[in-house]
């Protein structure tokens, strides 16, 4: 029982608002146009990182006993915010300056840091034998949202050429 009690369920909102809104988004989201042309290296290692962003934190217990992981919990908690404010003006102001810009595009990709940073903040120990979960976890989830907004600026361009 004490292993359900992982920080896999910060997860579950991001899930759910990517199943419940991802039709929204305007089509340059969509995989067959936002994977076109992009380099393998971007891609396979971009892939990678998402696989180990989204299943390291099974192994990471959640806790809120520090001031620390309360923290991370008001960090991850702006972080959800953010990124579901990132995709709403996506959707629903499309034409603005803001959606148009780089900034705003890539916007989805790069507010993800923000809860990937709570996460590790919140997740600090772990049920294996696996010490510094929450930096290698942090480590990962650079490198993906490195990798990730690289790939959303390459989609940016070759949709403003």
């Amino acid at each position: 029982m004490k292993y359900l009690i992982n920080c896999f369920w910060l997860l579950i909102p991001l899930f759910v608002w990517n199943i419940v809104f991802i039709s929204r988004l305007p089509c340059s989201y969509a995989p067959a146009t936002f994977w076109k042309d992009i380099p393998p290296l971007i891609g396979t290692t971009e892939n990678i990182a998402r696989m180990l962003v989204f299943t390291l934190p099974v192994l990471m217990q959640f806790s809120l006993k520090t001031p620390v992981q309360k923290a991370g919990l008001s960090i991850y908690l702006l972080g959800l915010v953010l990124y579901f404010a990132s995709w709403l003006l996506q959707i629903y102001f499309l034409q603005s300056d803001w959606s148009r810009s780089l900034w705003g595009y890539t916007a989805p990709a790069y507010t993800t840091i923000i809860f990937f940073v709570g996460i590790s903040l919140i997740g600090q120990t772990s049920w294996v034998k696996l010490p510094g979960i929450s930096v290698i976890y942090l480590v990962v989830s650079i490198i993906f949202v490195v990798v990730h907004t690289a790939h959303s600026y390459l989609v940016f361009q070759r949709l403003n050429e």
